[in-house]
């Protein structure tokens, strides 16, 4: 807890040289990047932990490698106790089919194809995090921007300790929105919706920055964006019905570190509650592809930022899906957020001394949001106090 919140407040202290310096020179940005490469080696050679989601992706690599389906074997069934590997064998939620879309799936089994091992996937994911770095580095290049706002993505804190350390599926999918964003920038209208329905495919998230894409992608491409999602789900099926596992048990019953949610649940429905989330991420969407018509990063980071504050759980690694866009001083709230949300860890370590699960100390939400509140009136009376753009200019 304390070197994660030394690493958030010297992360700050460089997002603040980042913004404010035109330029930096390359040779400092290489050393950057390196560093970034040095503390991602450190976070692999640790262990997994034993509650830690990646156990579940060996778990449904591996069903699926033997021929069963993810979807309706559930981990604790005596049954198939003898599948198990010792990585596999205390995986949390046994007691539930795994929630994981077919996107997901699919590339459990091809990683575990290649070597079936916990190590294995987060060499897989560093890899995804490797290649944000390259895409955000021609993104950059394209909009004439320095090279060094890529060291933003590669030196947040939750990078190196829910990537190369934990190890999480969100990586993936935040490489494939990355991947969309910069293939729509290029025109390739195809590339684009293509990329986006594989991230939709991997995790439900950026199903919200459907509104982005509007007549920017036609409705022929749509389609094949949405053929091929479709047949992500084909080896699923089962007697004709689309696969879900256990996400609407996540939906009813998960509850982390959702400060709307859990103010609302207890007089709205959750499946109600779910919707209002996806319904906020889409009007944020939509609000800013009228508002900022050409390419930004905020346009793609706000929408999930909006929903994820609206879901039942917001997890340390959903925030890697915004990742790759906090590259400019419209996403400072949610810079700020991926630094105050590092709080939640106590509850990790509240498990390791063995406490259960339950819900997080009070303090820990009232420093998360206490600290996103301020900056957000520190931003709000900066820009009240600032005097107007010239007539004619851009702001």
């Amino acid at each position: 807890m304390a070197s994660l919140t030394l690493a958030g407040v010297a992360y700050l202290l460089a997002i603040r040289e980042f913004f404010a310096t035109p330029r930096f020179p390359r040779r400092v940005v290489v050393f950057g990047l390196v560093l970034a490469a040095v503390w991602h080696v450190e976070f692999l050679r640790l262990p997994s932990g034993a509650d830690d989601d990646i156990h579940r992706y060996v778990w449904d690599g591996r069903l699926q490698r033997i021929g069963y389906n993810p979807y309706l074997v559930v981990p604790s069934d005596p049954a198939v106790k003898a599948l198990h590997t010792p990585e596999t064998r205390n995986l949390n939620n046994a007691d539930l089919p795994s929630p994981y879309p077919p996107g997901a799936q699919l590339f459990f089994r091809a990683v575990t194809s290649i070597r079936e091992s916990t190590f294995a996937l987060k060499v897989a994911f560093v890899v995804c995090d490797f290649a944000i770095v390259i895409i955000l580095l021609d993104l950059l290049r394209s909009h004439r921007q320095s090279a060094h706002l890529v060291l933003a993505f590669a030196w947040n804190p939750l990078l190196a300790i829910e990537v190369a350390g934990s190890g999480h599926i969100d990586i993936v999918g935040a490489l494939l929105v990355i991947a969309s964003a910069a293939a729509l920038v290029r025109r390739w209208r195809a590339t684009a919706a293509i990329a986006l329905g594989l991230a939709i495919a991997v995790k439900f998230l950026p199903i919200v920055l459907l509104p982005v894409y509007w007549k920017r992608v036609r409705i022929r491409e749509a389609l094949l964006a949405s053929a091929i999602v479709a047949l992500l789900y084909v080896p699923f099926f089962s007697h004709g019905r689309i696969p879900t596992g256990s996400l609407s048990t996540y939906v009813q019953t998960f509850r982390f570190n959702g400060p709307v949610f859990s103010a609302l649940d207890r007089v709205v429905p959750p499946q109600l509650l779910a919707g209002l989330a996806v319904l906020v991420g889409l009007a944020t969407a939509a609000w800013l592809r009228s508002a900022q018509p050409e390419w930004s990063p905020g346009a793609f980071a706000w929408p999930m930022a909006a929903a994820l504050l609206c879901a039942p759980a917001v997890f340390p690694w959903y925030l890697l899906w915004l990742l790759p866009f906090l590259m400019s001083a419209s996403t400072l709230l949610i810079i700020v957020w991926t630094v105050s949300i590092i709080p939640t860890y106590v509850q990790w370590h509240l498990r390791s001394l063995g406490h259960p699960w339950g819900p997080l100390p009070g303090w820990v939400m009232l420093v998360e949001y206490g600290c996103l509140a301020v900056v957000a009136a520190i931003l709000a009376l900066r820009r009240i106090a600032s005097p107007p753009a010239p007539q004619g200019s851009t702001r």
